[in-house]
This record gives structure tokens, sequence and C-alpha cells, in this order.
């Protein structure tokens, strides 16, 4: 068990709500969609009432900052059928990366690969005290689009396992690009957080507000957002 998830919930009921494309920018097609992760007739780009003015609240603040940048969702809500596809997705890739074959593993190998798939996925769990950050619509994976709609170079991509996903892996860098990098996801987290949202501790794109991680980010004893079927 992970620290956030000893954080008891009281679900407020804020309903899942639609991202604005017209204020929001999103990235389409969504990647785990066309991977075939099993949304059904869910969409990904949902979050609670609450995330979506915090979300519009940053947007305005960021169009303040910077004329003609825009926050990009990557990815929000994520039902429990699709953690456990892009947990076991992530497993193979990893697998692969390392040149083993994920389904000739033995016990121990399985489990450490597991356990690095863990620092950025949250495990599939269906147990409501305990629900993936994702699966409470209180979770984003975001990105800036510079005025021309271009990403903002942020020296990793998102989702990937490497500790070049911490975000501040390039905060003691000499060298200029890798001092450009920090400094966009430090922008992005300046935007984020002014409104009330918490970045993940090892993940440079993941930001959270209402929900167990939150919570425990923020030394609050109840998180808001339960999971969301």
């Amino acid at each position: 068990m992970k620290p956030y998830q000893k954080i008891p919930i009281r679900d407020c009921g804020e309903p899942l709500v639609p991202i604005p494309r017209d204020r929001l920018a999103v990235v389409s097609p969504h990647p785990y969609q066309q991977l075939g992760a099993p949304y059904g007739d869910r969409s990904p780009f949902f979050v609670r009432e609450g995330v979506l003015a915090a979300l519009l609240e940053a947007q305005s603040q960021l169009e303040r900052d910077r004329p003609g940048w825009r926050i990009q969702i990557f990815d929000a809500y994520r039902p429990i059928a699709v953690q456990q596809f892009m947990v076991d997705y992530s497993f193979a890739q990893l697998a692969r990366l390392r040149g083993l074959d994920g389904r000739s593993l033995d016990e121990q190998q399985r489990q450490a690969l597991l356990a690095e798939v863990y620092q950025f996925w949250a495990q599939p769990n269906r147990d409501p005290a305990t629900p993936p950050p994702h699966s409470t619509g209180g979770a984003v994976d975001v990105t800036l689009l510079d005025p021309i709609g271009d990403p903002a170079d942020m020296g990793s991509p998102i989702d990937e396992i490497s500790p070049r996903s911490y975000p501040n892996h390039f905060a003691d860098s000499d060298d200029p690009l890798e001092r450009d990098y920090h400094a966009n996801r430090e922008h992005l987290h300046a935007i984020l957080h002014g409104v009330g949202f918490c970045r993940h501790p090892n993940e440079w794109w993941h930001f959270c507000l209402g929900d167990q991680m939150w919570a425990w980010l923020r030394n609050v004893s109840v998180a808001r957002y339960g999971g969301v079927e």
C-alpha cells in the first residue's frame, strides 16, 4: 500500500463532467484508446466538476502569463479496466526494453519489473478504499502547448518509466537545454499548483486535486473524491 492510500475518503458526490475542448486542448486521438484500452462508453476526457473549474482557472492564468499558450490534457478519467490494461501494457513494454520475454519471467524478475511499473502506475485496485487516482476523476496528465500548438519540451515523454520523469530530474543540470526542460516543468507546476493541484512526486505531468494523493500531499485528513465506475 502506498502512503497516500491510507487517507480515508468521504466522497462529496460531484459528478464527472466533460472537458470543454474550446477552452482546453486534448491529445487526439487518445493514445490509450489507440492501443485498444477498454473504455466502453466512457471517455478519458472527463473530470470532477471541481477539477474542471480549477483547470479553467489555470488556463486563464496561463493566458495572462503567456498569451496564446494552452494547457493540453493527455489523460484524465480512467476506468479500472483501463488501468489494468495500461499496467499490463507498460509491464510488457518494460520487459521488451530490458530484452526479456514477459511471458517467461521467473517470479523474482516479474516482481522487480512490477515494482518499476508501480512507481508510475497505480495498481488497478477495485477496493473502494484505495482507488487509482485517475479512476476518481481527480487526476490529470497534462503538458503545455505554445502559441503555434507545439508541446513545450519537458525533456521526457509522458508515461516514460525512467528517472527522467521525476519532476526535478533536470533541476541541477548545467546543460542549457536541460535547464529549459526544468523551467518548462516548473512553469506547468506553478500554474496548476496556484489553483490547488498537487504534483505527483515521480511524474512531472501528473496533477491531482481532491483525491487521496492530493490529501496526502496537502496534509488534509480526508479525500473528497473516491473511485467512479
